[in-house]
């Protein structure tokens, strides 16, 4: 069985990670979506609360395991017993910012394969960042997020 790990910190997932999760589901048997722990950014949403609308997004799915990581990537990898880890692209800065962490978890687990799925034009723009601005400062957002993440966030549900 083909198994891959994509991970982010989804604050909050957007229409472009599930697409890349969709294109993960055409090429392995089991994608583990890894809600990652990032000190470094300040999250709008909890750890339990973006664990909660990934996992919306993919209830019925029994490909797609969504769980939690807080360490290296490379280390989720080793624990998943999987070389393959997703990353996807929306420009040359993701790119840069992708390739110089391949290099650093490859010290890690010399093993490992980092596989990038470009975003699709339509999204090239759509960011969490954007999202999270949206929510601030009340502008739509529905078309930048999958529909059980807009149903969430519009009833309440993420606090």
């Amino acid at each position: 069985m083909k198994k891959c790990v994509f991970a982010g910190t989804f604050d909050p997932f957007t229409v472009g990670h599930e697409d890349t999760v969709r294109k993960c589901l055409a090429l392995f048997d089991e994608v583990v979506v890894a809600v990652a722990s990032n000190k470094r950014k300040n999250c709008m949403f909890s750890e339990r609360e973006r664990f909660e609308l990934v996992s919306a997004v993919y209830e019925g799915e029994p490909r797609v395991r969504v769980l939690t990581w807080e360490g290296a990537m490379a280390e989720l990898l080793k624990k998943e017993n999987t070389p393959f880890y997703v990353r996807g692209l929306r420009n040359i800065v993701d790119f840069d910012y992708e390739t110089a962490d391949f290099y650093a978890s490859r010290d890690i687990h010399p093993d490992m394969i980092t596989l990038y799925i470009p975003a699709e034009q339509k999204n090239m723009h759509i960011s969490s960042t954007l999202v999270r601005n949206c929510i601030l400062f009340g502008t739509p957002y529905r078309n930048y997020v999958p529909e059980a993440v807009y149903r969430r966030l519009t009833r309440g549900e993420h606090v």
